[in-house]
């Protein structure tokens, strides 16, 4: 019943408009929030310029690594004594409330939810202040965990999918860093000593972006990111150096690897886009008319429900700091595989040169509309749309004029963008677990 309300609310909030506040401590951490007074809870993500795009080459994952290690104990301080993992998840348990890092090719994150009742909520936010500022980074969890990392290595280079998708990412990233993945050799030469200077170099409460939705004021919330942050060296941020872009391709590939499998994996792709490219929304109509609609897909009229040839596929853009891929992909019976290839090949090439018809255009527009409410319904959803503005400097109102963006697009404003960004004939192939064709 709770779930159904806080759903109901979102909806209505939705189409109210979302007022997101934005303002600069003195530090320098850039704060965002949506005051979201429904229920008593509060979610938190703390984002800095430390994802592994800027991992070492030699050591891939580096920065995921010790984001998350930093649930493995803090240090002693005046703050409190030193926990170890099971007492600083135990601590999380009694508040009822959660903290952790990750980091992703762009971005190293931090997210806390609690219940904001002040007893509570200033526990959790000592606590998490803590944890980003003043991790133990033990050696034990990390010789303890490594050799399972390693584990998970190995059986994931065991199923085709993950093969595949490997093959496709060194074919279109080359050695830029969005194609860096760990291996048991990088693993091998990380130790927790890596993680400490990762930590010390990159945290800086001046470097940060703090997304906040939750039942807090702007006076609390900014009190809240002041305490958070507390424990983090306060200035000395350096601009990091800049990422090199990512390359387009200069001709096409085909990789074909052949393995034990029931079914074939063919993989399609190319860079495709940053974030801030002005066609954003153009490409993401035009990525759902042609196979990010679902059943709605043309690939999936064409390859599924016309020919059969496979259960599902679909096309997918990747955009970030820098041109994440665009992929196509499917599977299919191995001895079906290139008649699948050939007919992706000629779906998308159809497209990019004529575009999608009135008709697809609408049903796109009619299906992304109608389900926009759905991409904020949570507040767990609403704060990775406020941490998707900050980070990729969105105007503030981003939210509120999604629908309209949308609704103003026109056939020929989705078919340039599609134009001006895939190559057909430059594209990379992956083909797994299918016989080689007769050439």
């Amino acid at each position: 019943m709770i779930a159904g309300a806080i759903g109901l609310f979102y909806i209505n909030f939705a189409w109210a408009g979302i007022p997101i506040q934005h303002w600069t401590q003195p530090q320098g951490a850039r704060v965002y929030l949506v005051e979201s007074p429904a229920i008593p809870m509060v979610d938190v993500q703390i984002d800095l310029d430390a994802g592994s795009r800027r991992d070492p080459a030699d050591q891939p994952g580096l920065a995921n690594l010790m984001a998350t290690s930093t649930s493995n104990g803090v240090r002693a301080s005046h703050a409190g004594p030193a926990l170890d993992e099971n007492q600083l998840s135990e601590a999380w348990a009694d508040l009822g409330a959660s903290f952790g890092g990750s980091a992703s090719a762009d971005r190293m994150s931090f997210a806390l939810r609690s219940l904001t009742y002040p007893d509570i909520l200033d526990q959790a936010v000592a606590l998490a202040a803590r944890q980003i500022g003043e991790p133990a980074f033990p050696e034990a969890p990390w010789l303890r965990d490594r050799p399972k990392l390693i584990a998970s290595l190995k059986e994931a280079n065991t199923r085709p999918a993950t093969l595949a998708a490997r093959a496709l990412n060194r074919a279109v990233y080359g050695n830029h860093p969005y194609g860096y993945e760990p291996t048991e050799a990088s693993l091998l030469r990380t130790h927790v000593q890596h993680m400490r200077d990762l930590h010390a170099r990159v945290l800086r409460a001046c470097a940060v972006q703090v997304s906040i939705v939750g039942a807090l004021n702007r006076t609390q919330a900014d009190a809240l990111v002041t305490k958070l942050l507390a424990r983090l060296p306060q200035a000395g941020c350096v601009k990091p150096p800049p990422v090199p872009e990512v390359q387009p391709l200069a001709a096409a590939s085909d990789q074909r690897i052949a393995f034990a499998s029931a079914q074939a994996h063919v993989l399609v792709g190319q860079p495709g886009f940053k974030r801030n490219d002005p066609d954003f929304f153009a490409l993401t109509v035009g990525n759902h008319i042609l196979g990010g609609g679902g059943f709605t897909a043309r690939l999936t009229e064409e390859v599924r429900e016309k020919r059969g040839l496979t259960y599902s596929v679909y096309s997918f853009f990747a955009p970030g700091l820098h041109a994440g891929a665009f992929t196509v992909g499917l599977q299919t019976r191995p001895d079906q595989a290139e008649q699948a290839l050939a007919l992706v090949r000629e779906v998308l090439s159809r497209f990019v040169a004529q575009g999608p018809s009135d008709k697809e255009l609408q049903a796109a527009k009619d299906n992304l509309m109608g389900g926009f409410a759905l991409r904020i319904d949570s507040n767990k959803k609403l704060l990775d749309n406020v941490a998707n503005i900050a980070w990729n400097r969105l105007p503030l109102d981003y939210l509120d004029t999604w629908t309209q963006q949308i609704d103003k697009l026109t056939a020929a404003d989705v078919r340039a963008a599609m134009a001006r960004v895939l190559q057909p004939d430059r594209m990379s192939t992956v083909v797994l677990g299918a016989p080689d064709p007769v050439r």
